[in-house]
């Protein structure tokens, strides 16, 4: 199984990239999650093919949608952002995570802002504060 999952990221390598997704949701609602994203990014995409793959065990998945076949790459890899606002949309219903095991990083620092609630930001300045308080460290990450 482990050389399996290992295996996803390189699998997926000559498809040119993806909308990667880092998310959780309670294991209890795994199943629901992947059947309702699924026919979401259907209707958001035709024919978009979905890797799901990770830490199910704990909640955490890696969901990767990719380009359908025949459709420009480019113009797909565009549409990255409202694509990714449909399945976090989905995972903020069912009390998950955007960032399940990678952190937000530069990419999903204002995202978060948006499934976060205030208390949950202030509190992510201030842990950020207590350990760098100068802001040395990735300067222009985590708000």
């Amino acid at each position: 199984f482990w050389k399996v999952r290992e295996e996803q990221s390189a699998a997926q390598k000559p498809e040119g990239g993806g909308w990667k997704h880092d998310v959780s949701v309670p294991v209890s609602r795994i199943a629901d999650f992947l059947d309702e994203a699924s026919a979401a990014v259907e209707r958001f995409e035709p024919g978009a093919r979905i890797s799901a793959f990770g830490h199910v065990g704990d909640g955490n998945m890696h969901y990767d949608v990719l380009c359908p076949p025949g459709v420009d790459h480019a113009a797909f890899i565009g549409r990255w952002m409202e694509g990714s606002e449909v399945v976090h949309d989905i995972v903020a219903r069912y009390d998950g995570s955007i960032s399940a095991e990678h952190g937000l990083g530069r990419l999903k620092t204002e995202e978060a802002r948006r499934y976060k609630t205030p208390l949950e930001v202030a509190t992510m300045q201030a842990v950020r504060a207590a350990i760098d308080p100068l802001r040395i460290m990735n300067p222009a990450v985590l708000f």
